[in-house]
């Protein structure tokens, strides 16, 4: 089996040669670079599986970088930052990053969450294959796609993951920490605001009418429920 690609993109030259060797000892397949632009010829060229992406970069932001790598795949974004404010990490997760990690860090953290993110990745089963269909919306599991009348809509890895995971048990009402071990695999921090920001994002894309009902519901003081019924 071919090993997973991992691009590390960060200015700071001891944290980002720390990363990639740390990484590289793990069996992952490494590349980094030092600024935007050489993370996006990078990432051309790679093709990772996943970003380890540094939020201050000398010629962009990594926000707006996680923004145009997701626009070409669906590959997963950890993003670092010496940033402690929540905002700023909302601000990440609304443009498509996966999880965040916040400096310092030990490289025992950034191993987990690496690996924790590349788990989702695990092979599905058949039962899990079929595509979903209510009315003008499919769910494709295996293309990783959703259609609305007959138009892709564009959503990130994790967004993907988080509709499916909803769509395929229509009517239950799942805790957010239970999304959060279903969808991102462990426990993290601040949860209740990673999944909002998330449920956020998705509805925008495939419900941009907002006189209609959606078909992801707020279950007050307990999570969210997907109900095909009101599409």
């Amino acid at each position: 089996m071919a090993p997973v690609k991992i691009l590390v993109v960060d200015d700071d030259p001891a944290i980002r040669n720390l990363i990639h060797r740390f990484l590289s000892q793990q069996g992952y397949q490494v590349e980094s670079g030092e600024d935007g632009e050489t993370g996006l010829e990078l990432f051309e060229q790679l093709n990772p599986d996943l970003v380890v992406l540094d939020v201050n970069l000398p010629d962009t932001t990594g926000y707006k970088l996680c923004q145009e790598m997701q626009r070409r795949t669906g590959v997963f974004v950890l993003m670092l930052t010496s940033r402690t404010d929540e905002a700023d990490k909302m601000k990440g997760f609304a443009e498509g990053a996966d999880d965040y990690i916040t400096k310092p860090f030990s490289l025992v953290e950034i191993g987990a969450r690496v690996a924790a993110i590349l788990k989702r990745k695990r092979i599905v089963t058949p039962v899990e294959q079929q595509t979903l269909s209510f009315g003008k919306l499919l769910i494709d599991p295996v293309r990783r796609e959703v259609i609305i009348d007959s138009q892709i809509v564009a959503l990130t890895a994790l967004e993907f993951d988080l509709l499916y995971c909803l769509a395929s048990k229509p009517g239950r009402v799942w805790r957010r920490s239970e999304l959060l071990q279903e969808v991102w695999d462990y426990e993290y921090v601040g949860a209740d605001r990673v999944v909002d920001v998330h449920i956020g994002q998705i509805r925008r894309k495939i419900e941009p009418d907002t006189n209609q009902i959606s078909m992801i519901q707020t279950v007050r003081g307990v999570g969210y429920k997907f109900e095909p019924t009101t599409y």
